[in-house]
């Protein structure tokens, strides 16, 4: 793929790309991760009527599959 032509705006953002990119890593992590175009409107059409961002979803899921599976106390 090649660059774009070269601008002092363009350069800038490349510079500071190239400082923080290992910052930026250790403080955010982005799953690549696929799922069937049908569900995934569905999903983000629930999600905008309810005002509930894709975020929330993740933390909510993990907090019910932590209690699914942590055992229980006595």
């Amino acid at each position: 793929m090649e660059r774009k032509v070269s601008t002092p705006e363009r350069e800038r953002k490349r510079t500071y790309e190239e400082k923080h990119r290992d910052e930026r890593k250790a403080k955010c992590k982005v799953w690549g991760t696929s799922v069937d175009r049908k569900w995934a409107d569905e999903i983000d059409e629930f999600l905008k009527k309810h005002g509930i961002t894709k975020v929330a979803v993740i933390a909510a899921g993990f907090e019910a599959l932590k209690e699914q599976f942590e055992p229980k106390d006595c």
